[in-house]
């Protein structure tokens, strides 16, 4: 019987599980994308600001990386992630 008050007032129903919504995906990364961005990495190579934060990774000045990355692409995260790629791409070079 439903109550008119507290937390199980009204009517009960059984709850319904919605499909995800499509927008729910939105950013997340698909084989095809991942594939035509790495081969255009591979072809076209690093944009000479990624060449002078690598350069600075290599002698060791991390900090200098990263505010010259913060300063060409505007936000301290986007900034982070930067370096961590290029910290990467040294240690993959390095193999």
């Amino acid at each position: 019987m439903a109550v008119a008050v507290g937390l199980e007032r009204g009517h009960q129903v059984t709850k319904r599980d919605n499909k995800d919504r499509v927008a729910r995906r939105k950013g997340a990364l698909g084989k095809r994308t991942k594939f035509v961005r790495d081969l255009v990495r591979e072809v076209a190579g690093l944009a000479p600001y990624e060449k002078r934060i690598c350069e600075l990774l290599k002698v060791g000045k991390d900090k200098r990386a990263l505010k010259v990355a913060k300063k060409k692409l505007g936000t301290h995260l986007r900034a982070k992630k930067k370096r961590e790629d290029c910290a990467n791409i040294l240690r993959k070079a390095r193999k």
